[in-house]
């Protein structure tokens, strides 16, 4: 399980995923079915998102149950920003689709 943060045009989601790299090909495939063929992706620690998100972690994290999924956490970039200082950043990603 991986989590990440990915700026996308419209600004910041928080997503986790099961897939095992941010830059794998079946998961860029699945971010552009959902329209973003263009990002930034960062991973983050999924201890951070837990204690920061608490119970909603726990109900998106029982959602994300089959192999190469991806489940958003967070699309309020407000917040996704705000909880996440830079230094717990990791892993810079760039995809052009």
């Amino acid at each position: 399980m991986k989590a990440g943060i990915i700026f996308t045009g419209t600004g910041p989601i928080l997503i986790l995923t099961t897939y095992g790299s941010l830059d794998a090909a079946p998961f860029t495939a699945k971010m552009a079915q959902k329209g973003i063929d263009k990002f930034l992706a960062f991973e983050v620690p999924l201890a951070m998102c837990q204690q920061k998100y608490g119970q909603h972690y726990d109900v998106i994290l029982k959602d994300v149950k089959q192999t190469d999924d991806l489940r958003v956490l967070d699309y309020n970039g407000f917040n996704v920003l705000h909880n996440f200082p830079f230094s717990s950043y990791a892993n810079e990603i760039r995809h052009e689709g």
